[in-house]
């Protein structure tokens, strides 16, 4: 019992989350159905709740959480901060970049899981300081030996099976917990479809093609984690993963030209990315309060290899090969994080936390390409910047202070300030220093009758993708992508509203606003090389603005007689307009950004089974590039189904349908010459591609304990 004291004793000056966690863990396993009150920052769901869902792991239980969409963070942005996701582990966020959330939550067992949180970012840390959803995911202290085994094959439209499995154990004894996962990482798809070609005026067919496309991932990986809990301000972690990826592609692709023969060309990429990470983080207490040291470091490979063969004839004419390209792209890419914060719960009556974080990222890559001749001779095509050695030292300093000025109003607010310096040499040179004020601030305010609100204002700077610096070329869409080593971050000034207010029991209805305004905003620009050629390469086109609104209605629907039945629908609208520079009018911005998306999910939990269907649609998005745009949508809404059996409390058996309504994907190339400029476009491109209904059965198995969720003692 002495003990017991002092852990909660230490807790209670560590941070606003982490008392509960800390409960959880000393005062065992509670059955308390779902709760939320307008004096606490949180709603907390226990073990109990999900125990209609059957769930194996808690990333099983983080997806049924109502109202709260699972955001896996970015593991390709620079720095710890700006990758974080939206779930920490008994108030503190997993030490690693390399390994996704996802991966993380699926080799925590279910029953290790006490109860789950959902509160507003900045509970838990300046990193989600904009957030306005952050899962706590808080585990039992009980020792003992867990395991889940999770075996997986999936019939493709071509008869092929492919096959995956995977696994994880945690052990704890005490204060220390070791998990372990490995897996295969294999999934193999094969989809097929046309491209049509014609003259955008006259619409004249210039050449048709009929294409099959085989991908496989290969990505196994072997990880390991250790972590010594003793009180939240004495705190040791240590995690290690290692993933050998590799993917294959072969495309078939039987070419119809107007003027021309018909022939028989071939596709093939052979990539190996191998990603390596050791890492952990040490908390002691400080002056009233915890430290925290979080150390980092990664490290990837490329080596990538692009083939294009074109043939003189079909194939069962025993063609010759009369030309085509290759491509090789090796790269090894480097980060090394360190970072350090010290948190206070009450300091002058302030929450209160500070800290600091280095970062040192590099990148060496080279890519090569060949025109190959008919005889098999090579000759290398220069690229404007396909050599180059990219290197950046950043440092961030930040601040965060709030204070609750009732029991139902809250107000958080932060100050970051961050410096870099990058370099990059090689085919181009490039010497900058950067330095950004980046401040905060958000009201969080509970006025009673369940609703919540939430609004926040802040600034925020992109990281650069090194990659961004070197060309490319994709020989699958028969384009380079130009390298720009003058790419500028963007800067963005984002303001959130967030309402949300339980209904039918322990559903939820949420709505989310939000508008962005963007100064240097990243695009893709017109760039001239040395010797006169036009590319399309990443470039800042000045200012822009997004707006958008979510709904997300998750309701229990056993009050309208549907016993067991669960609803949840997700949608958005928004809008996105910058200037093009090269075109001279007002357009969306590139990439992923659909006028509007929504999905629906129904799903019936009764028993030994549990059944269900997800629909979704979204509408199209665009890339500007210099000469085309590149739209994609799909050709209607694309649905999955599945049912589950559990013939006991440690076996589910589930069986699925992928692309329920064998919906293809679609996409326009619009081509102007010499560029956007030109008002009349010359070549359009549709291609429709299809990887039609897959059917799948999973069966997992969990091992050690007592199975299922926690329960009550």
């Amino acid at each position: 019992m002495r003990l017991k004291a002092a852990f909660l004793a230490s807790a209670a000056l560590v941070g606003l989350a982490v008392p509960s966690a800390i409960q959880a863990q000393v005062a065992g396993e509670q059955s308390a159905p779902a709760a939320a009150n307008s004096a606490s920052r949180v709603t907390t769901y226990d073990a109990a709740f999900f125990t209609q869902f059957a769930p194996r792991t808690a990333l099983d239980i983080a997806r049924r959480v109502p109202g709260f969409s699972l955001d896996l963070g970015n593991t390709d942005t620079r720095g710890f901060a700006g990758a974080a996701g939206n779930v920490v582990i008994n108030g503190a966020r997993p030490s690693s970049k390399a390994e996704t959330l996802e991966s993380t939550l699926s080799k925590i067992p279910a029953r290790s899981v006490i109860r789950v949180e959902v509160g507003s970012g900045d509970l838990y840390g300046s990193e989600f300081s904009g957030r306005s959803q952050v899962l706590n995911v808080i585990l039992s202290a009980v020792s003992g030996i867990d395991g889940n085994v999770t075996v997986a094959g999936r019939r493709l439209w071509t008869g092929y099976i492919n096959r995956d499995i995977s696994g994880s154990a945690q052990i704890k004894r005490g204060a220390s917990t070791i998990n372990l996962s490995a897996g295969t990482g294999q999934n193999k798809n094969i989809e097929e479809g046309t491209d049509l070609i014609t003259d955008f005026a006259t619409g004249q067919e210039i050449e048709f093609r009929r294409k099959t496309n085989s991908y496989f991932d290969r990505v196994p990986y072997l990880s390991g984690s250790w972590a010594l809990e003793r009180a939240p301000d004495s705190a040791f972690r240590a995690n290690v993963r290692w993933s050998p990826a590799k993917f294959d592609l072969e495309q078939w692709n039987h070419v119809v030209p107007a003027a021309a023969p018909e022939r028989d060309d071939s596709l093939f990429q052979r990539y190996r990315n191998p990603v390596t990470e050791i890492g952990g983080d040490i908390t002691r207490p400080l002056a009233k309060g915890a430290i925290k040291f979080v150390g980092l470091a990664t490290r990837r490979k490329r080596n990538n290899f692009d083939a294009y063969i074109q043939r003189s004839g079909v194939l069962s004419d025993n063609p010759t090969v009369v030309g085509g390209f290759e491509q090789t792209a090796k790269a090894t890419q480097g980060e090394t994080i360190g970072r350090a914060t010290w948190t206070r719960a009450d300091l002058g009556g302030f929450s209160f936390e500070a800290g600091i974080e280095a970062v040192l990222n590099t990148l060496d890559s080279s890519t090569e390409l060949f025109a190959i001749g008919p005889t098999g001779d090579k000759t290398r095509i220069d690229l404007p910047i396909d050599q180059a050695k990219v290197k950046e030292t950043r440092g961030e300093a930040y601040i965060n202070v709030g204070k609750s000025l009732s029991p139902a109003l809250r107000i958080d607010a932060g100050l970051n300030y961050e410096m870099s310096h990058l370099t990059v040499t090689g085919d181009t040179e490039a010497n900058r220093s950067l330095k950004f004020l980046k401040p905060s601030i958000s009201l969080d305010w509970k006025p009673g009758g369940g609703w919540h609100t939430r609004l926040s204002v802040r600034r925020t700077v992109a990281q650069l993708n090194f990659y961004d610096f070197i060309s490319v070329a994709e020989l699958s869409n028969d384009r380079v992508n130009a390298g720009n080593a003058n790419l500028l971050p963007q800067r963005t000034w984002e303001v959130r509203a967030t309402i949300d207010k339980p209904i039918l029991g322990d559903g939820l209805f949420k709505l989310d606003l939000g508008v962005d305004q963007i100064s240097m905003l990243q695009d893709q620009i017109l760039i001239l090389d040395s010797h006169g050629e036009t590319f399309s390469a990443p470039g800042n086109i000045g200012t822009g603005k997004r707006s958008f609104i979510a709904l997300t209605i998750d309701a229990p629907l056993a009050k309208l007689g549907l016993k067991g039945v669960r609803l949840k629908v997700d949608g958005q609208l928004q809008r996105t307009r910058v200037h093009d520079p090269i075109s001279n009018t007002t357009r969306n911005f590139s990439d992923f950004f659909p006028d509007w998306n929504w999905n629906v999910d129904l799903r019936r939990d009764a028993g030994a089974f549990s059944y269900g269907i997800t629909v979704q649609d979204r509408a199209r998005f665009t890339f500007f590039r210099a000469d085309e745009t590149d739209t994609n949508w799909n050709g209607g809404p694309f649905g999955t189904a599945f049912v589950e059996y559990r013939p006991g409390p440690r076996t589910s058996i589930t069986f699925d349908v992928d692309n329920l309504f064998d919906t293809d994907g679609q996409r326009e190339r619009i081509f102007s010459f010499p560029n956007r400029s030109n008002p009349n476009p010359d070549v359009r491109e549709f291609r429709e591609r299809n990887k039609h209904v897959s059917f799948g059965i999973t069966l997992k198995q969990t091992l050690g304990g007592a199975g299922g969720v926690a329960k009550s003692h």
